[in-house]
């Protein structure tokens, strides 16, 4: 398992699964203190080198108990947006493209488009993804593609 400091500063001190700063000075054993989570997990039980990754206590206990929620920004119109952790291992496991929301304009989309790809270098790093707009019914689709 590797160091809290050497993942916090690896991770910029942001919590993978809920995206909000992480207080390296707060106490572990604090809700909001930091944590390493372990990651992916082998089936010998271990976890891989170097999967560990920055989590808020109580998202990584949270975590352990039901799948993670990354939830979209409020500050982004979409409509009908996809999970994004359930997307995310769909498309690791099998590539290729799922539509992940709709929105009313190309602004709208093109926003929300920039933000998912941000969002998910941090939350999954391992998988490298584009995003599409396609107009269609007076609408845009955001398309989430794994490269």
């Amino acid at each position: 398992m590797s160091n809290l400091s050497d993942v916090g500063d690896r991770d910029a001190w942001r919590c993978w699964l809920c995206d909000q700063p992480v207080d390296p000075d707060a106490s572990v054993n604090s809700d909001l203190g930091p944590s390493v989570d372990s990651g992916l997990v082998t089936k010998s039980k271990k976890s891989a080198p170097g999967s560990e990754r920055l989590a808020h206590r109580q998202c990584n206990t949270r975590k352990g108990a039901v799948k993670p929620v990354v939830p979209w920004s409020p500050d982004l119109f979409v409509v009908d947006p996809a999970p994004i952790a359930e997307t995310v291992e769909r498309l690791g496991r099998k590539g290729g493209r799922e539509v992940v929301a709709r929105c009313p304009s190309r602004a709208d989309a093109d926003e929300a488009a920039a933000w998912l790809v941000d969002r998910l270098s941090r939350f999954a790093p391992g998988l490298p993804v584009t995003t599409q707009v396609e107009p269609g019914g007076g609408q845009f689709l955001l398309v989430l593609r794994a490269v």
